[in-house]
């Protein structure tokens, strides 16, 4: 148990830490650098807790698809990092009451729990016992019955999504050659062959 303690102190410290870099560093790579080690730490959090599968979905699918897709755009967008610092003061307040209201929230939370423990345990939902049946079946088994129509749902959301990003960034630009199919099936011979008579030791 101390050595569990141990770990999960040092990982959740490591997460905080990681967590206030990423909005508090001046360079955008870095703070895509600290995002990654906050998700490696959180999927370390979620192993010594039981949840496996969570803790590999979040390394498979945020820290090996989202982060690194965000380091690549902001390598590539060549971001003016003093521009962008430019209009900090003038979305401060607003920051500021955003973070105020996730804060008052974050009390009540916290303060329902320490005056009400027995509400928490009340939505707590069994676990199964953990030599019946493992964590990854039992997390599927609770997505594909329970909240099978809701998870439906959010692939559909996910897919209009998709659908509106390719729509977005598809755009008929000036100047930029697009492949047609149907022209390149519908050539003749004559327009996609040359044949050129080359003499013997000349060479093309």
């Amino acid at each position: 148990m101390i050595v569990e303690a141990l770990c999960f102190y040092l990982f959740a410290a490591i997460t905080i830490a990681a967590g206030v870099m990423v909005i508090s560093a001046r360079n955008p790579v870095h703070s895509v650098l600290f995002l990654i080690l906050a998700f490696f730490n959180g999927a370390a959090l979620f192993i010594l807790m039981g949840a496996e599968f969570l803790g590999m979905i979040l390394v498979v699918v945020y820290l090996g698809a989202v982060t690194v897709l965000f380091l690549f755009v902001v390598m590539m967008l060549d971001i003016n990092v003093a521009e962008l610092r430019q209009g900090f003061l003038q979305y401060l307040p607003v920051g500021a009451l955003i973070g105020l209201v996730l804060l008052a929230e974050l009390i009540m939370v916290l303060g329902g729990w320490a005056t009400a423990p027995q509400a928490a345990q009340v939505a707590q939902v069994p676990a199964p016992p953990p030599d019946e049946v493992s964590n990854t079946a039992a997390l599927g088994r609770v997505l594909y019955t329970k909240y099978l129509y809701l998870f439906q749902a959010a692939g559909v959301v996910l897919l209009v999504a998709m659908i509106g990003a390719i729509v977005l960034t598809l755009r008929s630009r000036p100047g930029v050659r697009r492949q047609s199919i149907a022209e390149q099936n519908f050539r003749s011979r004559e327009e996609s062959v040359e044949i050129k008579k080359v003499e013997t030791g000349s060479g093309v």
